[in-house]
């Protein structure tokens, strides 16, 4: 068992580890089929996609637009949840069925109709063309619904006693409570968003608005002598595979027991 993990595993490491390599080489070294060593310019590499393809404005704009979407899909679906398990108004189940539904209309799914919003919103090469549609979020939803089902009656019958209102007990009660849930979605959240790339490249037109996974395509059309600098290319992507990768390793244990593949 032990042997097929580590072979899995080296499996899945080994595009990782062959980028990493090849983001240190030059030209005639990535060309060396036969060279599997760390090359010698990794220093010109990683500084020329920073200073001469704007790596530095893409990175700033992907985490802004990943953190808004966070604390907006975050607090949407804290509000959804809440209303959704301690309030009861017509029709609540079909409404949560409704918000499953959407499930099956992601945005690239609505990518026209989508487009022609912004447009009409005049919202083209904006941060708000990029981060509102992915407030809403029907997992999001599903996932704090589920969890706010299972805190026990006896608090909230508490909470009534004492007169809490519904963003007081939102606030005091049910978000500390829920602050594994909360980091979990948080980081899965965050790795979608950063990873966004078909709808940053349609409604924004503008480099200086563009985001990271945008940004790398831009970096396929170097050449040197007629030969694609892939050096360049896998220090790019390096780069944008650092702060993902940060987020996932600081929160990675809420992440887990947001599955429940962890106890708490």
């Amino acid at each position: 068992m032990h042997v097929g993990l580590i072979v899995s595993i080296s499996l899945m490491a080994l595009p990782l580890i062959l980028a990493a390599l090849m983001s240190t080489q030059s030209v005639a070294e990535i060309y060396d089929v036969t060279n599997l060593a760390p090359g010698s310019d990794a220093y010109g590499n990683y500084y020329r996609v920073m200073t001469d393809f704007n790596m530095w404005t893409y990175l700033i704009n992907s985490t802004i637009m990943a953190l808004a979407i966070v604390v907006g899909k975050v607090g949407l679906s804290l509000l959804a949840a809440l209303a959704l398990v301690y309030y009861d108004f017509p029709y609540k189940n079909a409404t949560f069925m409704f918000v499953l539904f959407t499930l099956m209309l992601p945005v690239p799914v609505r990518i026209v109709p989508l487009f022609e919003l912004m447009v009409n919103l005049d919202w083209t090469n904006t941060m708000l063309a990029i981060t509102m549609p992915y407030l809403a979020s029907a997992t999001a939803v599903f996932l704090f619904r589920q969890h706010f089902m299972s805190i026990p009656a006896s608090i909230v019958e508490a909470a009534k006693l004492d007169d809490v209102g519904g963003l007081r007990f939102l606030i005091f009660v049910l978000i500390p409570m829920s602050k594994g849930m909360i980091a979990g979605i948080s980081v899965i959240t965050y790795i979608y968003a950063w990873n966004q790339y078909l709808w940053p490249l349609a409604v924004i037109s503008s480099q200086d608005q563009q985001v990271v996974q945008v940004g790398l395509k831009s970096l396929e059309g170097t050449a040197a002598a007629g030969q694609i600098e892939w050096g360049l290319i896998m220090a790019g992507a390096m780069i944008a595979l650092v702060p993902p990768l940060v987020v996932l390793i600081v929160l990675h244990k809420p992440l887990l027991e947001t599955f429940g593949l962890q106890q708490k």
